[in-house]
């Protein structure tokens, strides 16, 4: 895609991770897991671009990445780099350093992740912007169950008036797979959400994000139980 309708998908990636030490370049069933994630947008025809914003030039080399004509390796500048730098900040400098008309922003921990989500998430955002009802989009899980405070009082629920948890009012929490916004939508809120913002519900096998030991063994599991549902049947 040209000229007037440039999609460019950002994927920020630093080289240490706090609670799964090398976790980006860490095999997931024989794959780093950077490549799970890269290999997916690169399968979306309507991303001209993979910008990967990274301290780690050296060790994608050494795991086979280097540049090519639809993904550029951008290096974190020093003031960008560290375990507390704000994801907006280093968003910020790819939106100055790369024009495009759409941006598709994940993450290297959404492993499972599906081409299909990202091209349906597309769709239904552009489909948004066109109604002039939608700026942004970012993906959510769908959760109706009891909640509670630390105190044990009710958050959402009667306890003396117990329904079924399919008739709750759905909440829905923000999964930190995708977001899609534009130069303009980033530059009203400082941030990746828009003031009008489509809230993507997706598949929770999909939605595994790994920011702890825990998670990476689901995601694991979920890879597992895909590759099997994938095999054809003898």
């Amino acid at each position: 895609m040209t000229g007037s309708d440039r999609c460019v998908a950002l994927l920020p990636m630093k080289a240490n991770s706090q609670r799964v030490k090398g976790k980006n370049f860490r095999p997931l069933r024989g794959k780093p897991l950077f490549r799970w994630i890269l290999d997916s947008l690169l399968d979306v025809p309507e991303i001209e671009q993979v910008v990967i914003n990274t301290d780690a030039r050296q060790i994608l080399a050494e795991n086979g990445l280097v540049e090519t004509s639809r993904v550029m390796i951008r290096d974190r500048m020093p003031e960008l780099c560290g375990d507390t730098v704000s994801m907006n900040l280093i968003l910020a400098d790819d939106i100055a350093a790369v024009p495009a008309d759409t941006y598709l922003m994940t993450h290297t921990t959404n492993p499972m992740l599906s081409t299909a989500t990202m091209a349906a998430a597309l769709a239904a955002y552009r489909v948004g912007v066109l109604a002039g009802q939608a700026d942004s989009l970012f993906t959510v899980n769908k959760i109706q169950t009891r909640f509670y405070r630390a105190d044990g009082s009710a958050v959402n629920h009667d306890p003396d008036n117990l329904i079924q948890t399919q008739d709750l009012e759905p909440w829905f929490e923000e999964n930190s797979n995708l977001y899609i916004f534009t130069a303009e939508s980033f530059a009203k809120t400082k941030a990746r959400i828009g003031k009008q913002p489509i809230l993507f519900e997706m598949n929770k096998m999909q939605a595994v994000d790994i920011d702890t030991p825990e998670d990476w063994a689901l995601a694991e599991a979920v890879a597992a139980v895909l590759a099997e549902a994938a095999e054809p049947v003898a």
